[in-house]
């Protein structure tokens, strides 16, 4: 299926794509399943099965929240993340869940929310399965779903189905490698971002698509400000603290006293990351870019061009996003941006080379300058393990952003420093990237199993 800038962006809740927003999604189009049966006024009982990575770091990721929310009927782009616990905590302490917000039923969450943490299920490892007995003759429906990462899902039924689908989204543009993408920019002179915006067409008018990046844009920032103003503890139970408002403080007084230190700059961009992942990590509203474990680098990234590049102007905004998510793409369709799959290059690492080819496009590149930057953004990432302690989006998660959006910033300016040429291509550090996720133990990739989640403790 043909992808959208907004397949790559979309609008969240943290702390996880993979685990939170597409669970919930998942859940909730299970309740129209449900409808479109017309059985959903005879559910008795649903039962929740979580199996592989969505068991092993589901509670840490609040994949069971997130799949109550989804039975409740809520959506991720439109759920209030300050309503979250009292909605999720009504279920617990009344023993019913108000299935689609329509129908009470009754709902045990230590008998019906089961987790597998042994057993993987030979499609992808986060998938979950969904089912509601009826009332009246015992009979039953049931659905499996995978989280694909970056908010994506797929049902047991849309992936038997897919070999007979037939696909009726024609782009003008078509590509599925970088090989691809600078040969039709080579044919007919447009830009990168010029040819996402030409393929969007086949989705919407090209105002909606402009209006709608701007709106995303306005998330990231809105969750930036938000991050820099919030104190306290992450929960979860690691107490780690938020910094991103003590550092926003020690800046401001650092830039009204008149520092010279040029390395100052970088300390914004760092803040701009751990502003954002703090908000996920707390559960709050995020833009998936392309996932909420790596949310931080392309707004941090953007933000430092927007703030502290001469020149900047708000279409530049429009330029890198765009840009970005046309690597995005590559990523997605030949490789993986789920950690649970491919370790955490398919999350940061994706996201830094994202970042790089959007701040090397606003800075004037050409085509094969912005394949440049992609593709050393995510060289320097190969083999980036996920890790995370406790199951929680937060160590070595949050500081890891900070450094993927530096990556990106180094990674832009060497390539704009070039000619565009380069010994290997973006589509071999994607092959590479996808072959070595292959070859990582499941350990190292989203499961808490490995790495610093088991040796924190003799660190």
């Amino acid at each position: 299926m043909p992808l959208s800038v907004f397949d790559l962006f979309k609008v969240g809740i943290g702390p996880s794509s993979s685990h939170t927003v597409g669970p919930m999604k998942a859940a909730h189009q299970f309740v129209i399943l449900l409808r479109s049966h017309e059985r959903i006024d005879q559910v008795a009982s649903v039962v929740i099965d979580l199996f592989g990575s969505l068991a092993l770091t589901g509670r840490g990721h609040a994949t069971d929240k997130a799949v109550l929310l989804g039975l409740l009927g809520e959506e991720p782009e439109s759920v209030d993340p300050d309503r979250v616990e009292e909605l999720v905590g009504r279920v617990a302490t009344r023993g019913h869940l108000r299935l689609g917000n329509t129908r009470d039923i009754p709902f045990a969450i230590d008998r019906d929310l089961r987790f597998h943490m042994e057993e993987f299920l030979p499609r992808h490892p986060n998938a979950m399965r969904l089912t509601a007995r009826c009332e009246r003759n015992g009979a039953s429906i049931s659905e499996t779903y995978y989280s694909l990462g970056g908010g994506f899902i797929l049902s047991e039924s849309e992936a038997s189905a897919s070999a007979q689908s037939s696909e009726t989204i024609c782009l003008p543009h078509p590509f599925g490698s970088a090989d691809e993408l600078l040969s039709i920019g080579r044919e007919t002179g447009l830009s990168i971002a010029e040819i996402v915006f030409e393929n969007e067409l086949a989705f919407r008018p090209h105002e909606q698509t402009e209006s709608r990046l701007g709106e995303i844009w306005k998330v990231m920032e809105a969750c930036i400000e938000r991050g820099c103003r919030q104190e306290g503890t992450l929960p979860g139970g690691l107490d780690v603290p938020r910094r991103a408002h003590r550092l926003y403080k020690e800046l401001l007084a650092d830039a009204n006293g008149g520092s010279a230190d040029p390395m100052s700059i970088m300390d914004w961009v760092s803040l701009f990351a751990l502003a954002t992942n703090e908000e996920n990590a707390s559960g709050g509203r995020v833009v998936t870019a392309p996932t909420n474990g790596a949310a931080g680098v392309i707004p941090a990234v953007l933000a430092y061009q927007q703030r502290f590049v001469p020149g900047s102007t708000p279409a530049d905004v429009l330029t890198f996003l765009a840009t970005a998510a046309a690597i995005g793409m590559l990523y997605k369709q030949n490789a993986s941006i789920s950690a649970a799959e491919v370790g955490c290059q398919g999350e940061v690492g994706v996201a830094c080379s994202m970042a790089a080819a959007g701040l090397a496009a606003v800075g004037g590149a050409t085509n094969e300058q912005i394949e440049n930057a992609a593709e050393i953004g995510m060289e320097h990432n190969l083999g980036l393990t996920c890790d995370p302690v406790m199951g929680l989006v937060q160590i070595p998660c949050i500081e890891r952003n900070t450094m993927g959006a530096t990556k990106a910033i180094t990674a832009a300016r060497l390539a704009l420093h070039g000619d565009g040429t380069h010994r290997i291509s973006l589509d071999k550090v994607i092959a590479t990237m996808r072959q070595t996720g292959a070859d990582m133990q499941s350990i190292y990739k989203e499961t808490s199993l490995g790495g610093l989640a088991v040796n924190i403790i003799n660190c």
